[in-house]
Parts: C-alpha cells; structure tokens; sequence
C-alpha cells in the first residue's frame, strides 16, 4: 500500500483510566473503506477529544482529573506516534484549566495552532478557554492564559451559564473562533504572542436559544458554517478575513419537518471542494447533508441518513472527500460511508469497527508512513 492512499485515525471516547479510551485504526479507501485496529492507549479518564500534529507525529488527548479537593479539572496528554507503525509511546501530561471555587474545569475540546506554538483548550462546565505553550518538539510546556466567559443564554437549563464548546482557528491562523453554547454567540480571539495571551477580538451573536456548538470554514474561506446544539440548526455566515468578521446570511433546521422528539445536534464539516456540508443529529440520530453555494454561503438540503448507530457525537471526513466516519457514542461504534463527489449524498459501506462509547474520530496522514505494515 502506497503513502498517498494510507490514512490513519485517531478516537477519542469516554473511557475510564482502565479502559482504551484512545485508538488508532488503518483506513483503507482503496478496499472499500475498511478499519484496521493498530493500537490503543490506557490511563486517561474520558479522552473525549484528540487532536493529531502529522509533521511532528504527535497525539494530544484531553483527559480529567480529580483536584483533590471534590471537584475536576482537564489535563493534555501527549503522545509520540511511530509513523511507520501507528503506535503511541506516551511522552507525558500537563494539568490545564485548574478547578477554582469547587467549579468542574474539564475541557470538550483542543486544537492546536497552525504556527504550532500553541494548544487551545475549551470547558464546558467552567465557562473558560486555555492557551496552552508548546516546546519545538510539540509537547505542551504551561497553560499561558484563560480567557474566562461570563452570562447566561435564553434556556433556563441548557444555558444558565457560560459553556465554551470548541475553538475554531481562521484558516490564515490569524483569529481564533470560540462557539459558546451557553452565551448563543462565537466570541473571536487573536493570540498575543509576545506576551502567550488571548485577547478578545469581537463577538457575533446567533439567535436567542441556538447554542452554537462547533464552527466549520469553506475552503476557500470566504464562508463559516456553525452548528447549533440546542435548537438543531445550522447558521451560514459569510466571512471578512481582514477583520475577522462574520455576517449571518441563513438559519436552517437539521432534522425533517415531521420529526418531534428530543435531539441535539453535535458535530459540522465541509467536503474539501466545498460543495457539500454534513451535521450530525442526536436523538434522530442521522447525518444531514446540505449543498453549499459558496459565494452566498446558502445551503440547500440534500438528504438526512441514518448512522446505523445511536448519538453520532462525532464524523470526519477523509482528506480526498471520499469517505465520511462516523462515532456513534450509544452504538459503540464507527460506521463508514462513501461520499457521491456529485451529489454529496452518503452510502453506508457496511464497514465498522467495534470499540467503547466513541465521540472523536480524527485522521491523519503521516508524512513517513509507508508500506511497512
């Protein structure tokens, strides 16, 4: 097998420090799609969001710990990846977000910046983002600064408080998007360099009791796409990259007009050409698929799919746009589609893989990886 067409993937799960809460998996496009297990890693509890670094070959897995003092806190544990193997040697862990005045400071997300320099992390429970410092070598040193939220949204429950979902960079890296569920707004940031801070940028505001939860950029970044957890629907924006403004064009509904029951929508992606956008429901448990009309950023739906499992929280797409791979936390499992490149529909493969409450599914291609396996 070749280096241009093997691709491997990362998960996340909510797992136990017993329990292989981080695995990586063969994707293989050429037979149909299918999932070969590589390897898996222990001692971290819930590792529900991974982000991978191809050039260095690392993995960093958010984790959470107690902090002693009856609450928890988030933690970064980073691994190094044999790029001819797949397998991860853990090379350590740093606290992040510290528990402060009894309040839970675990961290839904991280992503790294495109220079490298940094990591970003969000809680959802403390109302915070954390930036993070790495060394050359890719491993996390300090949290440097917290950017601290606070309000409260139009649900009395779901958004009694401030609740950072997931911090989206620009696709220049020049600002930094954070979608707040709690405060129905994506609240912009630029990273100070000199001094390893964020500073606040601007705020776009979404409609009363929306509960943006993950942001998404077209490829030719003129456009953003955000989901919206709380009322199932998905805003459009055209984007100002000078300014790093985002203008709101159109709001439309991820579920069929005739579905009544309880769902939250969770995660958003666009295929590499653009022409077609994907969001995952939980509840209907299904992908909903949009045309995309990049110069107006209108959207126009497609077709809604079942994930052949219960509460898709995660999907990612391969990197050709041939595949999308879905995480179905309830089902325990992966379940994989092949991507129409003309129509953006989905046709489910019949290809999974088995493993324990899934909610992250990233991949990644390693620049030295060849055909040892």
């Amino acid at each position: 097998m070749s280096e241009h067409n093997r691709l491997l993937l990362y998960t996340g799960a909510y797992a136990s420090a017993e329990e292989n809460g981080v695995q990586v998996f063969e994707f293989d496009g050429e037979a149909g799609g299918t999932l070969k297990p590589l390897d898996a890693a222990q001692g971290i509890t819930n590792p529900t969001f991974v982000n991978v670094d191809p050039i260095r070959s690392r993995l960093y897995a958010i984790g959470e710990q107690p902090d002693g003092k009856g609450s928890k806190e988030g933690e970064i544990v980073t691994f190094a990846i044999d790029p001819q193997t797949g397998e991860l040697t853990r090379l350590g862990v740093i606290p992040t977000m510290p528990a402060e005045g009894g309040k839970q400071a675990t961290t839904c997300h991280i992503n790294r910046e495109p220079q490298n320099e940094f990591l970003v992390v969000c809680s959802y429970h403390g109302g915070t983002v954390g930036l993070i410092s790495l060394d050359a070598q890719g491993v996390p040193v300090a949290l440097t600064d917290t950017a601290i939220h606070s309000g409260h949204g139009a649900h009395p429950e779901r958004q009694d408080r401030p609740h950072p979902h997931s911090a989206i960079f620009s696709p220049d890296g020049r600002f930094l998007f954070v979608s707040d569920l709690g405060l129905d707004l994506i609240r912009t940031y630029v990273i100070n360099r000199d001094k390893k801070t964020l500073e606040a940028h601007g705020d776009t505001v979404l409609h009363p009791g929306s509960g943006p939860r993950h942001l998404a950029f077209h490829p030719d970044g003129k456009s953003a796409y955000v989901i919206n957890e709380v009322d199932s629907t998905i805003t459009s924006f055209t984007y100002d990259s000078e300014t790093g403004s985002l203008t709101a064009v159109v709001t439309v509904p991820t579920l069929p007009a005739d579905f009544a029951e309880e769902n939250t929508c969770a995660e958003i992606a666009l295929t590499p050409d653009g022409r077609y956008l994907y969001g995952s429901n939980r509840g209907h448990d299904s992908l909903v698929v949009f045309g995309v009309d990049g110069e107006t950023a209108g959207l126009t739906l497609v077709e809604h799919v079942s994930t052949h499992g219960g509460h898709p929280r995660h999907f990612t797409l391969t990197p050709d746009g041939a595949y999308l791979i879905a995480a179905n936390r309830d089902a325990g499992n992966l379940v994989v589609f092949s991507v129409d490149s003309s129509s953006g529909k989905l046709t489910f493969t019949g290809n999974t893989a088995e493993l324990s409450k899934p909610v992250c599914v990233k991949p990644a291609f390693l620049p030295s990886v060849t055909a040892a396996l």
